[in-house]
């Protein structure tokens, strides 16, 4: 039979009622702290329908900050914060993996311990500014990690990984996608280092490799996705021949039976930033042998279209899930959709954030 979004999905450790996901979304509204409270915990519980929910990235390191008022995963109130989220899902019916994550070299001082720079494989100065919480500031030039500081960076992942099964999530994604730093080691454009993590592919995807051994040790292969951007130029990224690169990666992580491979697919906003079709899950799938979840754009009729051409198993849908909680239903009745509001995606507090309607409401 022909699956569709509404067909269960065994991924790996988990049984997914059906394949319409929650994409991982930074929302900016955790509490002083960088700590979840009862607000995140009512967003997550009110789209507990979706067959698996990726919480947004979180950082597994004092330094992994670049954005204000995102959530941590390093420490006690952090994890006591995040299992409020993960007993209300659970409560729900539902399954939360999250999503463990490091800027690198996407930060600015003002985010950083002690105002130090941040970290990055090579100190390449990315384009463009970012928001401090009160102003728009150029980035700033990185700084290099250390050979020997990169076995501390694996032990974050570790450290992050142990702290959300404490807080009670049924699996992580590692975010290995969009320009943050796991991605930043794997691209040659802003890896340009000379030693073991650097140079040829095999060295420059050594680090995401070492990373997510790490943290499947934790966990085991099957609660442990891993989510990749392989077309993508946000923050600044290219790569010299990304479907060499990202196909040798998918090679290595099929060999660690994970649960699955989170490819996003080119959209709109990266081809108007110069980048190149014809990398992305579809052309990569004969890389990788385990599951693969797809995200970027789809609509039911295109992430159907996907799945029954055996590209992707599931879909994980962003705006439209932020902006329906009830998305699942909504797709299955093909009743109308909540527009979103996108001038709320960043803000604080409920607007834009658990305020949009379900169809019982």
């Amino acid at each position: 039979m022909t699956p569709n979004l509404f067909t269960p999905l065994q991924l790996g450790g988990v049984l997914t009622p059906n394949r319409i996901y929650l994409a991982p979304l930074t929302r900016c509204r955790a509490q002083p702290g960088n700590i979840p409270d009862d607000l995140n915990a009512e967003y997550y519980r009110q789209r507990a329908s979706g067959g698996l929910l990726i919480a947004e990235a979180t950082t597994v390191s004092p330094r992994g900050y670049g954005y204000p008022n995102t959530p941590g995963i390093y420490n006690d109130a952090h994890i006591a914060g995040w299992r409020k989220v993960t007993s209300a899902v659970h409560a729900a019916g539902g399954r939360i993996f999250l999503q463990l994550w490091h800027v690198g070299r996407i930060s600015h001082p003002i985010f950083q311990p002690q105002g130090a720079l941040p970290v990055a494989p090579s100190a390449i100065k990315p384009k463009g500014q970012l928001f401090t919480g009160t102003e728009m500031a150029d980035y700033v030039t990185p700084r290099a990690l250390e050979l020997s500081e990169i076995p501390a960076i694996i032990a974050e992942y570790a450290h992050g990984a142990q702290a959300a099964k404490s807080a009670g999530f049924d699996g992580v994604e590692l975010h290995n996608a969009n320009g943050y730093l796991l991605d930043q080691f794997l691209r040659d454009g802003t890896n340009h280092r000379t030693d073991s993590y650097g140079g040829n592919v095999e060295n420059r995807a050594r680090l995401t490799l070492d990373v997510t051994k790490a943290v499947v040790d934790v966990w085991g292969s099957d609660r442990v996705g891993i989510r990749l951007s392989p077309g993508g130029v946000f923050n600044d990224m290219h790569d010299s021949n990304p479907l060499h690169t990202f196909g040798y990666l998918l090679e290595k992580l099929s060999a660690l039976n994970l649960a699955f491979a989170h490819i996003t697919r080119i959209s709109a906003q990266d081809l108007a930033h110069g980048a190149t079709d014809g990398v992305g899950p579809r052309e990569l799938r004969p890389h990788y042998t385990g599951r693969v979840i797809t995200n970027g754009g789809f609509t039911l009729e295109t992430a159907n279209q996907a799945l029954s051409e055996g590209w992707a198993d599931a879909v994980a849908f962003g705006v439209p899930f932020l902006a329906n909680p009830d998305l699942p239903k909504r797709l299955q009745l093909g009743a109308p959709l909540n527009e979103a509001d996108p001038s709320t995606f960043y803000t604080s507090g409920p607007k834009g954030y658990t305020d949009y309607p379900s169809l019982e409401a």
